[in-house]
């Protein structure tokens, strides 16, 4: 006849060892270690609010560089939101209250392949009819676009490279402005909206 006293003594190391090695396995694996590094963070401040953005230097590299050197070099200061669709997106950076293009540099690597999805307050590069055509503009989804991703109708895609963090309510104030045509341009804020500065967050 069994030991009731030695079978209770061999459960109790059993669940003694089986608790023991989960802790272990749990510092060994910290929930921290399956959370990717935060980004590099732009501050932009516009005429209507702040609007923090985080970067994705992960996914989009080339991208994130691209945008951080125009940051650097004073690019965006006076630019302005220049195309806004409720229900679509607000797309800024290239032009003056004028609508005159600032000078960029040449046009980057599309890496719209990277995973990343148009989603809403996810930040994007604009870009024209030709895939690797992004330079300085940019946009922010105020949707979730899905007919933006990759692969798109073109094959591409428009490549998201970060997301807004801080500044949601901004966004939502820009998209909900009056706009209208000014020249060869439509869906132009009939009051500009500046980019007074845009400087990366230390």
């Amino acid at each position: 006849m069994s030991n009731p006293r030695r079978i209770f003594l061999s459960v109790l190391c059993a669940l003694t060892l089986g608790t023991a090695l989960a802790v272990a396995h749990a510092a060994d694996t910290p929930e921290t270690a399956a959370q990717p590094a935060a980004g590099p963070k732009v501050e932009l401040k516009t005429s209507m609010g702040n609007i923090v953005l985080e970067l994705n230097s992960e996914k989009a590299p080339k991208t994130v560089a691209n945008f951080l050197q125009y940051v650097k070099e004073g690019h965006y200061k006076g630019t302005v939101f220049h195309r806004v669709i409720d229900g679509f997106m607000i797309q800024g950076g290239g032009m003056d209250k004028q609508l005159q293009e600032r000078p960029t540099h040449a046009p980057i690597e599309n890496e719209a392949k990277n995973g990343l999805k148009n989603a809403t307050y996810t930040l994007a590069m604009a870009r024209t009819g030709a895939p690797h055509s992004a330079t300085a503009q940019f946009f922010i989804n105020v949707n979730d676009n899905e007919a933006l991703d990759y692969p798109s109708r073109d094959g591409w895609g428009y490549c998201v490279f970060g997301k807004v963090i801080s500044g949601m309510e901004v966004v939502d104030k820009i998209k909900s402005v009056k706009t209208g045509d000014k020249g060869m341009y439509q869906n132009v804020p009939l009051t500009p909206i500046v980019i007074e500065s845009a400087t990366l967050v230390k």
